[in-house]
């Protein structure tokens, strides 16, 4: 069996790709628009007061607009955000025992027709099976429930939840047909940013937690599994569940 991912498929390494790929597309034709303003608002500058003040706001103005595109909305700062949100879990998850808990990163439903989605972490342990996504959500708010929806602070907060069941579910259907018996997958969403309660917060049967806490709530659950039985149900996983660099980049 290949290692529990380590050196096989990093956290977040398709999200980064992703990134890198968008990031790519136009990078010196932004940086040429980027360079021709920051002269252009320098000159103006030059002629409004004196030149060392034109040089200052050249650049101000080019460090701003890099910052601008690095930040502003849409999909490069999605995947971006997206990548070290995985990379943060990662970190906590490697926190687990090796010798009761096989973690998995980034990983490839296989049998989706194309394009195919991704798992961001799979724990296979002795207190169960663990489908995982990190989610970054509003810095400084609160993660809670009221009136049946997840609320981070005053904004709701809509599909995390769906989508991590599905994600389990789909993660149980392909075990359970490999193993050829019943195994179940328990859906958590690992949130960075927000405040959650300790114990974590559930919603539509799904388990919210910050990323400190973790490997804590996955460490205590009560052991149900034996070792050889997380070792067959890891490489089980490893068989059905390929790394996701994988399939974005066939060799």
């Amino acid at each position: 069996m290949r290692s529990s991912g380590v050196g096989v498929s990093r956290a977040g390494a398709s999200a980064l790709y992703r990134y890198r790929a968008l990031a790519a597309e136009h990078r010196w034709e932004r940086r040429a628009v980027r360079a021709v303003l920051a002269c252009g608002a320098g000159v103006v500058a030059v002629g409004l007061s004196v030149w060392w003040v034109g040089v200052l706001v050249a650049v101000l103005f080019f460090v701003t607009h890099a910052a601008y595109v690095r930040y502003r909305p849409g999909p490069m700062t999605s995947w971006r955000r997206g990548a070290l949100a995985e990379r943060r879990t990662g970190r906590r998850l490697s926190r687990l025992d090796p010798a009761g808990f096989h973690v998995l990163h980034d990983r490839a439903f296989s049998d989706d027709p194309a394009p195919p989605t991704n798992l961001d972490h799979l724990v296979v342990g002795l207190s169960g099976i663990y489908a995982i996504a990190s989610r970054r959500l509003r810095w400084g708010t609160r993660l809670h429930t009221e009136q049946n929806r997840l609320w981070v602070g005053s904004r709701p907060v809509t599909g995390t939840a769906a989508a991590a069941a599905r994600a389990a579910e789909t993660v149980a259907e392909l075990l359970s047909e490999e193993l050829d018996q019943d195994v179940p997958v328990t859906p958590m969403v690992v949130v960075h940013g927000p405040r959650v309660a300790r114990d974590g917060v559930l919603h539509d049967d799904v388990l919210f937690h910050a990323a400190r806490s973790i490997p804590r709530a996955i460490a205590r659950e009560p052991v149900i599994y034996t070792s050889a039985q997380v070792a067959t149900m890891a490489a089980a996983a490893e068989r059905r569940l390929p790394p996701m660099m994988e399939i974005l980049l066939p060799e």
